[in-house]
């Protein structure tokens, strides 16, 4: 179906004026100027490089590139080449928002690909809702967001738990110590899993929470030592997640009988810690580098061809890839002076394509992914062995955790 052009901004700002959003040096020459011009389409890529999350992020700055150099070898989109204009936010919520900004008002992007944690996309998510533009957000968070102007390619609560949380409890038990980074993800993640652990019968022995960027764990270990939890459930991000596995270890402590079970360590933050200090405890998500199909395949080698033989996909960098896909073929279906935010998500709704880790669609209600979850278990040789996956795709359901609240096309709806 055709989508019918919008007026952007139209009139609204006289050429000559400056931004009032923090840029005063930035000048409009042509506000109501097309976002394709030139055969060029530009757009945001905002991953921090450096800081606590730089660990994990840098390798979605690379997936998102590699997925970009990959269009334009191919011709670009409709002829038209991907631009992308790369900021580092240094692991920063506010300097997100400051980048975030820049891109949006400054270079006049139609979309940004960017954020890890749930703080960095809740800091720049004003910018993208008050100017109506795209922020496509690759990473697994809590859900109970419901944006027009977000893209969501990562797993929500229902997709990552509603599977792992039974499989643990029946074959470990039912005695479990929640620790996380303190922050928004982490809390409602362990929310979900508190009402699934309630529903089987589990205790929830201790909850605890740690500063972004924490690496001092001997209290924490002293507690998973006297405590002695059947299970450890973990959403401690970035640069904390190798120093709590190492110090686990070096503790004595055995996942035989106390294994940490994560939604957040991947190859990539094994690959920091070593495959030692990782091996024998739990990851659920809806992709691992092991997969078999051929675009997996496919993936990996372009990516450690393009960045190094050393490097490791994982279930952050996937969607991260994977996204620049859908945006381009949402971006196919639109005439070059239609390429604007608002068409753009018109779109891609719906669209479909076969990802590394399976066949994905965005749900044209929520704007969420449906997913492949599945359950891996970390080898000493850094990669998981993949235990579990579901037997089809995942609908993504952002207000699980709040089945008075749903995200529909028209916004959040109270049942």
């Amino acid at each position: 179906m055709a989508i019918k052009r919008r007026t952007f901004l139209k009139g609204s700002i006289a050429a000559g004026a400056f931004y009032a959003s923090g840029f005063p040096h930035v000048w409009i020459k042509d506000h109501s100027q097309a976002y394709a011009a030139d055969g060029e389409i530009k757009v945001g890529v905002l991953f921090s490089l450096t800081g606590t999350t730089g660990i994990i992020e840098e390798s979605l700055n690379k997936a998102t590139l590699l997925a970009i150099e990959e269009i334009n070898d191919a011709g670009g989109i409709n002829g038209m080449k991907i631009v992308p204009i790369v900021e580092d936010p240094a692991s920063d919520p506010a300097t997100f928002a400051e980048k975030a900004r820049k891109l949006v008002l400054g270079d006049r992007c139609v979309s940004v690909f960017g954020s890890y944690t749930s703080a960095s996309r809740k800091a720049v998510l004003p910018v993208f809702e008050k100017r109506k533009n795209l922020y496509w957000y690759p990473t697994l968070y809590e859900g109970r967001e419901c944006s027009k102007n977000v893209i969501y390619t990562g797993a929500v609560p229902n997709q990552q738990q509603d599977e792992f949380v039974p499989w643990l409890f029946e074959k470990f038990g039912k005695r479990w110590y929640l620790i996380g980074s303190n922050y928004i993800y982490p809390k409602e993640e362990n929310n979900y899993c508190k009402k699934l652990l309630a529903g089987l019968g589990g205790e929830v022995v201790n909850e605890e929470y740690v500063p972004l960027g924490h690496s001092e764990f001997s209290s924490v270990i002293n507690k998973f030592r006297n405590e002695k939890p059947d299970v450890i459930f973990s959403t401690v991000v970035g640069d904390s997640v190798v120093a709590l596995h190492r110090q686990y270890r070096a503790a004595g402590l055995d996942p035989e009988t106390m294994p940490m079970a994560s939604l957040t360590t991947s190859e990539n933050e094994v690959a920091a810690m070593g495959g030692d200090a990782a091996a024998g405890h739990f990851t659920s998500a809806p992709y691992f580098m092991v997969w078999e199909s051929p675009e997996n395949e496919a993936f990996v080698r372009a990516y450690r061809d393009r960045w190094g033989k050393d490097k490791v996909t994982h279930f952050v960098s996937e969607p991260s890839y994977f996204q620049v896909y859908m945006f381009k073929q949402a971006v196919e279906k639109l005439a070059p002076s239609d390429i604007t935010p608002d068409n753009i998500r018109e779109a891609v709704k719906g669209v479909e394509l076969t990802a590394p880790q399976g066949p994905v669609r965005l749900d044209p209600a929520t704007l969420h992914t449906y997913l492949w979850p599945k359950i891996g278990v970390c080898k000493s040789d850094g990669q998981f062995e993949i235990l579990q996956q579901s037997s089809e795709w995942l609908e993504p359901v952002p207000y699980k955790a709040y089945p008075n609240q749903v995200c529909t096309e028209n916004g959040l709806s109270e049942v």
